[in-house]
């Protein structure tokens, strides 16, 4: 098990270790490596806690901020019955690909050659080699491929560069002309991993960021290799055990209500934290092309489904902090954040909102909480991987304890916080702690 803040690590020690941790090990790649957040929680961490939790087949988890799917590939993988939900629809979707190991390694073999193939000639037609360098269109060639422009208008600028753009645009054609097909979803998600890894000229740290520009990219035949992985992964998945995993698109503050009364045994997972991340930029670009949101209502409704974690995502009318109106730590700290603001003479509209996307973001997560009791049954356990921040104006933001406080006043009883690594904070240069909030529901 992680190291319990009782029993803490050295700093040195720990920022030395910690850059490993996040990463995939060696025999973790099959479906967790076909598409993953930058900032995904890790395999082994989920697998650490369904140990803990004493989870077996015949149970049920939960993971309501199911992201990429981590926790629900690592149920399925230990024969135990999992349901997600997610609001981002590409992390949704790719949730739910990652956890279809029903379809044939030979399938999905077969799907990817003729691909392939027809997108190589419809290219080579066009004046281009697939395999990408710089073949100029031949006089008289067709032009280049764009999205239409209110789906290109959501997209970071220069994100990714024409030819690449125009590559994948033609394969993703092919791909959906072929939509009966039982690889069709796979091959959408290859597509999705292509876009970010290969094609485009996106960047990840804390944020996404774009850097110079990719004249071309291997699009088609990279996509081929990746299509080949994943029928390598399944030729082994399929020997796992068959349980029931769900993945729905729903806000994790009311979607858990529609969950089945005393039907879930644990829950784990990774709530966004309170910072200036904004977390519908990380998956934009393959979001877009693959269709997922196609002009600006739809990614404010994206928006709209999320907690309330970062000013880009607060709304006018949005009042989730009614949850937390009590809450005299919130309170206390939102007013600080106020007055630092006040007191540093910051006037932006972005940071005269700080105070009030804290009261947000705990409140949403009160509401989250309120919301999960009826479904969990008597006794289970819950891990909620989240961070310390200090993103509004240096002030510290111990977002664990402060779940903790809420969920004790809810009827949950708080087990422990775990350690699972530190991180450099930017604009302090603090160690920030990241936990694993554990907790109990009596019942």
């Amino acid at each position: 098990m992680c190291a319990t803040l009782n029993t803490p690590v050295p700093v040195s020690l720990r920022a030395k270790a910690h850059p490993a941790l996040n990463r995939l090990a060696s025999g973790d790649e099959a479906a967790h490596s076909w598409y993953r957040f930058n900032l995904s929680f890790p395999p082994h961490l989920v697998r650490e806690y369904l140990d803990d939790f004493g989870m077996k087949p015949g149970q049920r988890v939960l993971d309501p901020f199911s992201g990429t799917g981590t926790t629900i590939v690592e149920c399925k993988r230990r024969g135990i019955a999992a349901e997600g939900i997610e609001a981002n629809p590409m992390a949704a979707f790719a949730s739910s690909v990652k956890a279809d190991w029903s379809l044939t390694s030979r399938a999905v073999k077969e799907f990817a050659e003729e691909v392939g193939d027809a997108a190589s000639r419809q290219l080579a037609k066009e004046g281009f080699r697939a395999d990408d360098l710089l073949a100029p269109l031949r006089p008289g060639g067709a032009a280049l491929r764009e999205l239409p422009d209110e789906a290109s208008d959501l997209l970071l600028t220069n994100s990714i560069s024409p030819l690449p753009l125009h590559k994948a645009l033609i394969l993703l054609e092919e791909i959906d002309a072929r939509s009966g097909r039982r690889a069709h979803r796979h091959a959408r998600l290859a597509l999705a991993r292509v876009l970010v890894e290969t094609a485009s000229n996106l960047h990840f740290g804390p944020e996404v960021g774009v850097g110079p520009p990719k004249a071309d990219a291997a699009v088609v035949e990279t996509w081929r290799v990746r299509m080949n992985e994943i029928a390598a992964h399944l030729a082994g998945l399929q020997g796992e055990a068959a349980v029931e995993t769900r993945v729905r698109l729903g806000d994790a503050r009311t979607a858990v209500s529609t969950l089945a009364p005393s039907s879930i045994d644990a829950v784990f997972t990774s709530p966004p934290y309170p910072n200036e991340k904004d977390y519908t930029r990380t998956t934009r670009l393959e979001s877009v092309v693959l269709g997922f949101l196609r002009n600006k209502a739809e990614l404010r409704s994206f928006k709209k489904g999320l907690v309330r974690s970062n000013t880009r995502t607060v709304y006018r009318a949005d009042n989730d902090d009614r949850f937390i109106a009590d809450h005299p730590r919130v309170a206390a700290l939102a007013d600080e954040i106020e007055r630092r603001r006040i007191s540093m003479g910051k006037t932006s509209g972005f940071e005269r909102m700080y105070h009030r996307v804290t009261r947000l973001y705990f409140g949403g997560m009160a509401q989250h909480l309120a919301e999960l009791r009826p479904c969990l049954r008597p006794g289970a356990m819950l891990g909620y991987v989240v961070g310390d921040q200090a993103s509004y104006l240096r002030v510290m933001i111990r977002t664990g304890e402060i779940l903790g406080d809420i969920a004790r006043s809810l009827g949950y009883e708080v087990v422990r916080t775990d350690l699972f690594r530190t991180r450099l904070a930017t604009a302090t240069k603090e160690q920030l702690r990241e936990e694993t909030l554990v907790l109990r529901w009596p019942g």
